[in-house]
């Protein structure tokens, strides 16, 4: 295979993460909600680990769709801390539902959740040109304000560093290295 960005791993699902989703561009708020979730349920875990899970996330969180995750009850909180399929944190669960309500909030007033999300980088995916992993930055000045945003309007598990792994994830930024095959990829995708 061509060069990689070093992830240091060889699991499959890993690399296959790696070369076909991550750093794409992302416009559907249904996914963007999704590795809003993920993220925020990464945090403290390995990524790897969410991946792993995320088949399972898909059916306890009825595909992601914001508007039925927003309308969650006490039954359907009880529900997810007991599917030993995803990760069973009490504040993680409840976060999701709250964090449903907020982005519905969020499309009313900007029209998307890709609207509101995208104005951060004025529409056009961030393209650091690293060199080498190690050079890859934990969080921004961008992250940090749209950490701080989110915070404002009520949203969890939100903080600058989980904010800044969703923006690559999602292909805010570009921070494949430059050798690695994928850059030019995702840079072409990002015009």
């Amino acid at each position: 295979m061509d060069n990689r960005c070093n992830w240091n791993t060889e699991d499959e699902m890993y690399l296959a993460y790696h070369d076909e989703e991550w750093g794409v561009p992302v416009h559907d708020d249904r996914l963007l909600f999704e590795f809003l979730i993920l993220e925020g349920a990464q945090a403290g875990l390995s990524w790897l680990t969410i991946l792993r899970k995320r088949a399972e996330y898909k059916k306890a969180y009825d595909n992601f769709e914001i508007e039925t995750v927003a309308n969650y009850t006490e039954s359907d909180v009880e529900r997810l801390l007991s599917n030993s399929g995803i990760v069973r944190n009490k504040l993680k669960v409840r976060s999701s539902i709250t964090n449903a309500k907020a982005v519905l909030e969020i499309q009313r007033e900007f029209g998307s959740f890709s609207n509101y999300l995208w104005n951060f980088v004025d529409g056009k995916t961030v393209d650091n040109h690293l060199s080498s992993i190690s050079d890859m930055p934990i969080t921004s000045d961008i992250s940090d304000k749209m950490s701080k945003d989110m915070k404002r309007r009520g949203l969890k598990f939100v903080g600058s560093t989980i904010m800044y792994s969703f923006m690559q994830a999602v292909g805010m930024v570009n921070d494949h290295i430059t050798t690695c095959f994928r850059y030019e990829e995702v840079k072409h995708l990002s015009l």
